[in-house]
């Protein structure tokens, strides 16, 4: 087990009162001059802190990761500091439940990840017809028995260590008259042969996030989908992530958002000193499931929202039903009411994928600024530039086509580019900046960056553009550093703030 830091700040040592598991790493100071880490996972506070103090632990804690004993006045920068890291106040016993039974859930770094449609193994007695659909997943019709029976398993195992949670979602879709079973087994490690440990999940159990605890050896899982009755079944994505329990999903204070559909959307939240604006930033595409770009928003030290697509491969351009839209304006609008901010004082962000994410939604938003780097808008031109200028680069965009308009021909390519583009239109721009800094040979939209300016039909709207020479994945280094160096010009002019210097004070 990964070792986890604590940073007990306090007159008293309490790991001389408490009992400390052997993977926690503590560290008591009373002056935080001493506190030379970096980061620490879990911050416990038994002191009233000052203004310095405080910044200081903005810097170096994490929100949602502070604990607070009763008996510490909440008033003055104490106050300040246990609202900004959104902290929990305990009696010394809860302190001490915590670190036996629930610290171990606070490992430094989130990690999930899918196995898609195209890991599966679909049963040979079976036989029903079979249509795959790209990364969008594989329908089976047919029949399926009388009882329940193997009807597909993924080929790669989950690696299980001992004392390990993990979190499972299966994305599925199917006819009321088929039933199904989610079944894990998990192998000695070293053997092929030797279960351990069986779990079988019911459509009921399937309803929720279904989690697997260890309490015997390592061990590799086997996930296996069981059926009967007869139908149609469509069998999507099966997701695995290390669990934090109710902490959150990726980080401690991580949510989750599902629609009916069992397509999920993640947001974290972290208030910074909780002045203007809220930063918003989309992650780009990956195939590792987790929130991007934490450090890089931390650093600026003003309040930011991460939000994350996990759908198809890496990611689906955050387009979806009007379910799945919903979730990421209301999440939006929530934060910002919740620090009592309006649309003037927001500004929307991402790499690549994520700027699709902040244009679209920033058409309903109408933030105070857009800050993006190499910015997609056609996603009808991203999924036909798949053929001829990057033949097998980017699979992913014919499975956004595919999925948002349910064809593949040319009239679908226009379809979804209008779907951006018409909303773009009908938008008020007058009150955003446009801040982009574009690849001038980019190989999936080179357009995005002049389409903005001729479809921006008020007059007076500030779009600043820094063209760099390479395609869509080249010299990525020099986009994020104008990214950057653009957030912090942006904080600094708009909104007297200092950027990434900010969060020293």
């Amino acid at each position: 087990m990964n070792k986890i830091s604590v940073l007990q700040v306090g007159n008293e040592d309490l790991s001389l009162t408490l009992h400390i598991p052997d993977f926690v790493d503590w560290n008591h100071v009373d002056d935080l001059k001493k506190a030379t880490e970096r980061s620490y996972d879990v911050c416990v506070l038994n002191r009233c802190v000052n203004e310095r103090e405080a910044r200081i632990l903005l810097k170096k804690i994490r929100a949602y990761t502070m604990f607070v004993l009763d008996s510490v006045e909440l008033n003055g920068w104490t106050k300040w500091i246990y609202e900004s890291r959104i902290g929990k106040i305990y009696s010394l016993n809860e302190l001490q439940e915590f670190m036996s039974d629930d610290i171990k859930l606070f490992f430094p770094s989130g990690y999930g990840e899918k196995f898609d449609a195209l890991s599966l193994s679909i049963s040979q007695s079976f036989g029903g017809s079979i249509s795959w659909d790209g990364y969008n997943g594989v329908l089976l019709n047919g029949e399926y028995g009388d009882d329940f029976y193997q009807i597909a398993y993924w080929r790669m195992n989950v690696p299980l260590f001992n004392e390990q949670v993990i979190d499972f979602w299966l994305e599925y879709e199917k006819d009321p008259s088929v039933n199904i079973q989610l079944k894990f087994e998990q192998f000695q490690a070293g053997s092929v042969s030797t279960v351990q440990n069986r779990w079988v999940f019911s459509e009921e159990d399937l309803k929720s996030v279904i989690s697997i605890e260890n309490k015997k050896m390592d061990g590799p899982i086997f996930a296996s989908l069981l059926a009967k009755g007869q139908g149609k079944l469509r069998i999507t994505n099966l997701h695995d992530r290390h669990s934090r329990k109710s902490y959150g999903v990726f980080f401690p204070g991580g949510e989750r958002y599902v629609t009916s559909k069992r397509e999920e959307l993640f947001m974290y939240f972290d208030p910074g000193d909780m002045k203007p604006p809220l930063n918003v930033y989309f992650s780009g595409w990956k195939k590792q499931e987790s929130f991007e770009g934490y450090n890089m928003m931390k650093k600026m030290g003003a309040p930011f929202l991460l939000i994350t697509d996990v759908r198809l491969t890496g990611g689906a351009f955050y387009l979806g039903d009007k379910e799945y839209e919903s979730l990421v304006i209301d999440g939006i609008k929530k934060y910002l009411k919740l620090l009592k901010f309006d649309e003037s004082q927001l500004i929307l962000s991402g790499l690549s994928m994520g700027t699709f994410g902040s244009l679209y939604y920033g058409c309903t938003l109408r933030p105070h600024a857009f800050i993006l780097g190499k910015p997609l808008g056609s996603l009808g031109d991203i999924a036909e530039n798949e053929r001829i200028k990057r033949p097998g680069v980017f699979p992913t965009s014919l499975d956004v086509l595919k999925k948002n308009t349910n064809n593949m021909d040319a009239n679908a390519i226009k379809c979804i580019n209008d779907r951006f583009w018409d909303k773009f239109d009908e938008t008020d721009w007058s009150h955003s900046k446009f801040i982009m800094s574009y690849l001038i040979e980019d190989d999936y939209d080179p357009n995005t960056y002049k389409n903005v300016i001729g479809h921006i039909k008020n007059v007076g709207v500030e779009v600043i553009g820094k063209g760099i020479h390479g395609r869509h994945n080249d010299n990525t280094y020099a986009v994020v550093e104008w990214f950057r160096s653009q957030y912090n010009q942006i904080l600094k002019e708009d909104f007297n703030r200092n950027g990434d210097s900010n969060a020293n004070r």
